[in-house]
């Protein structure tokens, strides 16, 4: 089969998702080393977190208008290039309030790349929960390269080196777009920004039912993506017993599972589905986080990385919901718009559950977790028997 085009942007795009999502994984395995070293507690630690993915997703909305006005090309190489940046000041900061800051510039410059890049996949492929599946691929992908060398290197070199992984990933993966991906035309290169960000269009769009039902699952859903993705090596050295190597292994292969299931998450809800797909995402998920706090024996860890690394791939079959209910020419900065949205509030998922963690163990904050996820489950359930049509 001969090589298109198509192939070689979906393949760069996914890369650039890849090397802004390792640059944010790298922190999560040298969490006790980070808070040994300044003091802090996990909820202090899980604030710093909530604010990288805060501003990971304050940039989706800006990214959608930048990519409108300049091209997506443009924004996917800022993005990229701030990573690698961000990352290298990251790993030098001499005090936690430092720390805290070069967090929230990473999740900043790292948030500029999903939504134009789903925005132009979007407009390059018809089977765009495909699309969507194997660019999110880019992300399992970090978690399965990132956490491991991350905590070997931290064992050797020290977390700051550790975390220096990210501007490492980042720096070939810049100069490889920048030489593969042409040019984009942008979408609305003669509109005034201004106007993209007036109220009463943003209001209208956030109002619309399937659009707002939509935006309601995928809080729930992110909220507990990244508490996981903040947590889960620390949940399983502290309420597991595990070691920091094997916890960032099994890490690794949560995310092993998720890349290698994006694509057939995305290919089922082009087939049967978005809403039936993303509710047995919810079961498998529920499923998993219950084997990890409940259920001893490493058969169960194997089985719970499995059944989560599977349902925390909602994102394939939620996320091209957004795009059947948004027009062509809404696309660009109404998915970053609602990016920006559910992924404010879903950044919250790192805060609490270091919080919950710190007042009740580990065991209830991640219990908590799979109950959010039953409640999307429950919401899609009763959404299909009522025929509601959101």
């Amino acid at each position: 089969m001969r090589w298109r085009y198509e192939e070689t942007v979906l393949a760069m795009c996914t890369l650039a998702f890849l090397a802004t999502m390792a640059a944010r994984l790298v922190i999560s395995p040298v969490v006790p080393r980070i808070t040994a070293e300044f003091g802090v507690s996990n909820s202090v630690i899980g604030l710093a977190l909530t604010g990288m993915w805060t501003a990971y997703f304050c940039s989706q909305f800006p990214s959608g208008v930048l990519g409108d006005r300049f091209g997506e090309r443009r924004v996917i190489l800022v993005a990229v290039g701030g990573t690698a940046v961000a990352s290298a000041f990251l790993a030098i900061a001499p005090l936690f309030p430092v720390f805290v800051v070069g967090t929230i510039a990473l999740g900043a410059v790292a948030g500029l790349h999903y939504s134009v890049a789903t925005s132009l996949l979007t407009r390059t492929y018809d089977e765009i929960g495909v699309a969507i599946g194997v660019h999110n691929s880019g992300g399992p992908l970090a978690g399965l390269v990132a956490p491991p060398i991350a905590a070997w290197v931290a064992v050797r070199y020290g977390w700051r080196a550790a975390i220096a992984v990210g501007a490492v990933v980042a720096v070939p993966i810049f100069v490889l777009f920048a030489r593969s991906v042409r040019p984009t035309t942008p979408q609305r290169p003669d509109q005034p920004m201004a106007e993209r960000f007036e109220l009463e269009p943003v209001v209208e769009l956030l109002s619309r039912p399937k659009i707002a039902f939509t935006c309601a699952l995928a809080i729930l859903g992110d909220f507990v993506w990244q508490a996981t993705s903040s947590f889960l090596p620390t949940f399983l050295v502290a309420h597991r017993g595990q070691s920091a190597t094997t916890a960032s292994l099994v890490f690794g292969g949560y995310f092993v599972v998720q890349g290698i299931t994006q694509v057939g998450v995305g290919a089922v809800s082009d087939r049967y589905g978005r809403d039936m797909t993303t509710a047995a995402c919810m079961v498998l998920s529920v499923a998993g986080f219950a084997l990890f706090v409940a259920v001893p024996g490493t058969v169960a860890v194997a089985a719970g990385v499995v059944l989560l690394g599977i349902g925390l791939g909602w994102g394939a079959a939620l996320l091209p919901r957004f795009m059947d209910h948004l027009s062509a020419a809404e696309r660009g900065a109404g998915f970053g718009l609602v990016r920006t949205v559910y992924g404010v509030v879903g950044a919250l998922g790192s805060v609490v559950t270091g919080t919950l963690a710190d007042l009740f163990g580990w065991g209830v904050s991640f219990g908590f977790l799979a109950v959010l996820l039953t409640i999307v489950f429950v919401a899609l359930a009763v959404n299909w028997a009522f025929s509601l049509g959101y």
